[in-house]
C-alpha cells in the first residue's frame, strides 16, 4: 500500500494549470522529498492533498481511499506556509488550543509527547513570539503531529534555517519516520539537506512530475566523474576533450565523466605537458542531477 497516490490530478487558476495532470506516488514510511522551482506546482499539490483545495479533476488516494474520506483525513498532519500560532502565547498554550481543537483526548500527555518529538520540552513555557525561526518550524510539526498522524505533508520547513537548525530538522524527520510509523511528504530548495534523509523523490516542473525514483535508483544514475585543476585549463581542457568522450568546465574546474581509473586522465595530461594540480574522484549528487534535468527539459522545449 502507499500512503499517496495521486492520479491525473489537475487544478488551474484563471485558465493556467498550476497541477497538469499529475501523477505520483509516495510509499508508506517513506521521506518524499517534493522538488520543483518557484511557482511549479508543489504547495498547490500539498494544498489539494490537504483537502485545502478543490482538484479540477483526478484523484487522490490516501492509504487506499478517497482523500475525502473522513476516516483517512483525521491520518493526516500538515505544515503548510507557518504554524499559524498566537504570538503571545505559549508553545504549550498554543499546542493546548489545538488539541482541545482537534478533540484529542488525554491532551496533556499528547502535547508531552509532541514537544519530546520536536526536542521543544525545556520550552514549552516560551511564548511563541519569543521562539527562534528554528523553533517556529519545530512547534509548527508538533501541531501537525498531534493526534498522531499517519502522514506529515510539510511545505519548505528548513528554509531559512541555520547550520544546526537544519541539522536538528533532520534528525527529527528521521526519527518520525523511523520510530513512529510516519510517512513525511516536504518540499523544499535546499536540495543538499534534502539528500541527507530522503528516501525518495519527486520532481516538479509546470505542474508535471518530470520525474520520480528512489535515493537507490538516484543512487545507481549519479555519474561518476573526475574534477581537475591544471595551470593551463584551455589547453587541459582541449586534449581530454580528444581523448574522452564526456569533458567539460564547469567553474574553475574541468569534469570528465564516467572514466573509472583517474590515472587515466593523469597520464594524457602529462603526456601533452600538463601537469594535474588537483584532482579528486566524485558522483553527481541531487542538485546537479536536478540543474541537468531541468535543462534538458528547457532544451527540448525549445526545440
Amino acid at each position: 500500500m502507499n500512503a499517496i497516490e495521486i492520479r491525473d490530478l489537475s487544478k488551474s487558476f484563471r485558465g493556467m494549470y498550476a497541477v497538469d495532470h499529475l501523477n505520483m506516488t509516495v510509499p508508506v514510511g517513506a521521506i518524499y522529498g517534493f522538488i520543483g522551482e518557484n511557482g511549479s506546482g508543489k504547495s498547490t499539490t500539498e494544498k489539494l492533498i490537504c483537502g485545502h483545495l478543490v482538484p479540477d479533476g483526478g484523484s487522490i488516494k490516501l492509504f487506499g481511499r478517497e482523500y475525502t474520506d473522513a476516516g483517512v483525513r483525521v491520518r493526516v498532519g500538515a505544515l503548510i506556509e507557518n504554524a499559524g500560532c498566537f504570538p503571545g502565547s505559549s508553545v504549550y498554550q498554543n499546542l493546548m488550543m489545538q488539541a482541545i481543537n482537534l478533540g484529542i483526548e488525554n491532551r496533556e500527555e499528547e502535547i508531552l509527547r509532541v514537544l519530546r518529538i520536536v526536542r521543544m520540552e525545556e520550552h514549552a513555557k516560551l511564548k511563541f513570539k519569543k521562539c527562534s525561526l528554528g523553533m517556529k518550524q519545530r512547534v509548527g510539526i508538533a501541531m501537525a503531529l498531534l493526534g498522531e498522524p499517519a502522514l506529515l505533508i510539510l511545505d519548505e520547513p528548513i528554509n531559512g534555517l541555520d547550520t544546526d537548525g537544519m541539522r536538528l530538522m533532520r534528525e527529527i524527520l528521521v526519527d518520525i519516520t523511523q520510530n513512529y510509523g510516519c510517512t513525511v511528504l516536504i518540499s523544499s530548495h535546499i536540495l543538499g539537506e534534502l539528500e541527507k534523509i530522503a528516501t525518495h523523490y519527486g520532481i516538479l516542473r509546470r505542474g508535471k512530475l518530470i520525474a520520480e525514483l528512489s535515493a537507490k535508483e538516484m543512487e545507481k544514475r549519479a555519474q561518476v566523474f573526475v574534477s581537475l585543476k591544471t595551470k593551463d585549463m584551455d589547453g587541459a581542457l582541449a586534449v581530454l576533450a580528444r581523448s574522452f568522450d564526456k569533458v567539460k568546465r564547469e567553474g574553475d574546474e574541468i569534469r570528465v565523466y564516467d572514466v573509472e581509473d583517474p590515472t587515466q586522465i593523469v597520464a594524457c595530461l602529462m603526456q601533452n605537458g600538463h601537469a594535474v594540480s588537483r584532482l579528486k574522484k566524485n558522483k553527481i549528487g541531487l542538485e546537479e542531477y536536478y540543474v541537468e534535468l531541468m535543462s534538458e527539459k528547457e532544451d527540448g522545449e525549445r526545440e
